[in-house]
């Protein structure tokens, strides 16, 4: 498992033999000191810019960096561990898309629920994450965690997500962030909205939407 621990020691070390303080490093990244004293003592993780910007700061390569946090760092290692969502959802910038799609299918088939899987498919596979979709119990989509994967979702996995409202199991208000996604299937809507699979407020959503664009 990826020791968030020995990682912020390298951190340090490397500062140290550049020597700089933790504020010099700080102003360097445009970050805290609090910010680099918790990297150093392993009580937060980088996202991958600031990852990118310590590794051309030290010298050193991304994988070097990354690798200073486990003697067994690797992805084949992710795959078979127990590793939790938490973490894979934090090294999810450094992992191919094949091995976060690998264990996707393995939560999956343990029948854990993958919901919170879906807050990486940024960095999945398009088929990957029409699987992670159509598996995870989507009951629990946020419209934050919608709007924040929408922009990297294909087509045919918006007409999944759509199809989940339709039949219920996706909240109908989350068409608020669908809709500017869709708008080749108000169609669909409209047709759902007769046969009483959505409720009229639907209507709405889609005249304040279409409202809007026409003021633009």
């Amino acid at each position: 498992m990826f020791d968030t621990k020995k990682f912020g020691a390298y951190i340090a070390q490397e500062r140290k033999n550049s020597g700089l303080t933790q504020s010099e490093l700080a102003d360097k990244l445009c970050l805290t000191r609090q910010a680099i004293s918790k990297y150093e003592l392993g009580d937060s993780f980088p996202d991958i810019s600031i990852l990118i910007q310590i590794a051309e700061l030290f010298e050193i390569t991304l994988d070097e960096l990354v690798g200073s946090g486990s003697p067994t760092y690797g992805e084949s290692k992710i795959i078979k561990s127990n590793i939790n969502v938490d973490n894979i959802v934090n090294l999810a910038p450094l992992v191919r898309p094949s091995t976060l799609g690998a264990f996707a299918s393995k939560l999956n088939n343990e029948g854990i629920d993958i919901t919170p899987i879906v807050s990486i498919a940024q960095y999945l596979n398009d088929d990957d994450i029409l699987q992670v979709i159509n598996a995870a119990k989507c009951n629990a989509l946020s419209e934050g965690l919608l709007e924040k994967i929408i922009p990297f979702l294909d087509m045919t996995s918006k007409e999944a997500i759509l199809k989940k409202i339709i039949e219920g199991e996706i909240d109908w208000s989350l068409l608020k962030v669908l809709l500017p996604h869709i708008e080749n299937m108000t169609p669909q809507l409209e047709a759902a909205i007769l046969d009483g699979a959505l409720p009229s407020e639907t209507l709405e959503i889609m005249h304040e939407y279409f409202l809007r664009e026409r003021i633009r």
